[in-house]
């Protein structure tokens, strides 16, 4: 592409009131509308009876900064976003981005908890629009299970005046935020529980009980079926955590950490047990229907949690995988190996033998990953900055973001298609950011949007599930 106009042939002026830069907003807020996002947080959030001078209109303002993320804020300035040519003919109730940053500081613990229990209803009730947990009627194995994910992640601060800061696992300032996402083998994670912690919090506080908030909230979700897993990592490995998923009902697949007992039960592996897996690199050989690959895996009886009451202890299975050690610092400085030597890496789940073999058990489990890519989309978005030095406004904003997070997943699932699965990013060029000049006529408002949009049937599809069909649009000449 070639700007082809001389620099003296061409100028801008600020000077439109009918442009508005993202008009995908309309149908994505109607959408959220009508699944009740400001009627919840009304009813719910009560920080107006703290006496704040901006706890008033919890609704309208908690609807505002989901907005405001939906269409890129990252920060309260960037509230403004939402205050520019048309959007007021669009919507009502556009605050200031200075009365939004005052609610958001009036909020104590108990109105968080609130914000959190209006994200669970809000969730349900988007799922009653899409299908946000999808799993075919004939699906087996893992293609039928619904997997909750458990991590933490530190979202980096710069100012040690920020409450809450601390240097946590990374070695850098930051604030914690534990998250738990569900998700099926068709569809892309919902977060269905958050809690943001002090930086210098280890991962596993409070993680049992976020555990069992989140399969709570997994099970309001609208069809919902067939088995829940929980996954997490070795911070997890805990007595809690598995008796929190047992609880809700829910399979555990979780790292074991490489402590004396699980050495030792790996050094009792024989040698001929270990079965290679489809493995990055492999390949196929047709002749003997193995896989040629670095890794193995294979699988022993185990008891878990020996060291705990009997009542927590929890029999299952530990499968282990191998892979061959090609880390120089570990290995002898300049000389080869006389023997192979392999990195090791557990994993303790209760899923049966029946439903998961050894490989599919560890295939399952390294799909674990997938909270991580949650965890960079949220940082690329709401949560690349922490914007307030009060810790219960912070608190707020990430669980108003994962709202905003799960509004944009069932945005992509109403759509359907090629944009079922599709991102954040994704989203906001394709379908959200489209820009659209305002005209009235005949009592009504159109949106006049750019020709050739290659997405034009994508939004299309979305205005008709947000707003119904609609009506035909006299050209304008």
């Amino acid at each position: 592409m070639l700007f082809n106009h001389a620099p003296a042939g061409v100028s801008y002026t600020f000077d439109e009131p009918n442009l508005v830069s993202a008009a995908g907003l309309a149908p994505m807020m109607a959408l959220a509308q009508n699944a009740g996002l400001a009627e919840l947080a009304q009813d719910r959030v009560t920080v107006h009876r703290t006496g704040a001078d901006k706890g008033a209109n919890a609704g309208a303002k908690v609807s505002s900064i989901v907005a405001g993320m939906v269409a890129g804020a990252d920060s309260i300035d960037d509230m403004d976003v939402l205050r520019h040519g048309g959007m007021k003919s669009l919507f009502d109730s556009v605050y200031a981005p200075s009365t939004l940053g005052s609610h958001l500081r009036a909020y104590t613990f108990g109105h968080v908890r609130q914000l959190d229990a209006v994200g669970t209803r809000f969730l349900a009730s988007l799922g009653s629009y899409a299908p946000l947990l999808p799993v075919a009627p004939s699906a087996t194995g893992a293609a039928a299970m619904t997997f909750v994910d458990i991590d933490d992640t530190v979202i980096e601060v710069h100012s040690a005046k920020k409450q809450g800061a601390g240097f946590g696992y990374q070695g850098s300032r930051g604030l914690n935020a534990l998250l738990a996402t569900a998700s099926t083998a068709e569809a892309s994670p919902v977060v269905v529980a958050q809690r943001l912690r002090e930086g210098s919090a280890y991962s596993a506080r409070g993680a049992s009980r976020m555990v069992g908030d989140a399969l709570a909230a997994t099970a309001k979700i609208p069809g919902t079926c067939g088995p829940v897993v929980v996954r997490a990592d070795s911070a997890y490995y805990n007595a809690k955590v598995a008796k929190a998923a047992a609880d809700g009902g829910a399979k555990l697949s979780v790292t074991v950490r490489m402590n004396k007992r699980g050495k030792t039960v790996i050094a009792g592996i024989q040698e001929d047990a270990w079965t290679k897996i489809q493995y990055k690199n492999s390949i196929y050989d047709e002749t003997t229907k193995t896989w040629i690959s670095e890794a193995e895996v294979v699988e022993v009886p185990f008891t878990a949690f020996t060291s705990k009451k009997k009542s927590l202890q929890v029999t299952g299975r530990l499968i282990v995988r191998r892979v061959l050690e090609k880390n120089a610092k570990k290995l002898a400085a300049g000389q080869d190996t006389i023997f192979d030597v392999y990195r090791h890496h557990g994993v303790f789940t209760t899923i049966d033998a029946s439903t998961l073999d050894t490989a599919a058990a560890d295939r399952v489990h390294r799909a674990h990953a997938v909270i991580e890519q949650v965890n960079a989309e949220l940082k690329a978005g709401p949560l690349a900055h922490m914007p307030s030095g009060v810790f219960q406004a912070n608190a707020a904003w990430l669980a108003i973001t994962t709202m905003a997070h799960n509004l944009m997943r069932a945005t992509a699932a109403v759509i359907g298609g090629t944009m079922a699965r599709a991102r954040a990013l994704t989203l906001r060029r394709r379908i959200i950011s489209i820009p659209a000049r305002i005209a009235h006529r005949a009592r009504k408002l159109i949106l006049h949007l750019p020709t050739d949009w290659k997405w034009a049937a994508a939004f299309e599809e979305l205005w008709a599930k947000a707003l119904g069909p609609p009506a035909a649009a006299a050209k304008s000449t």
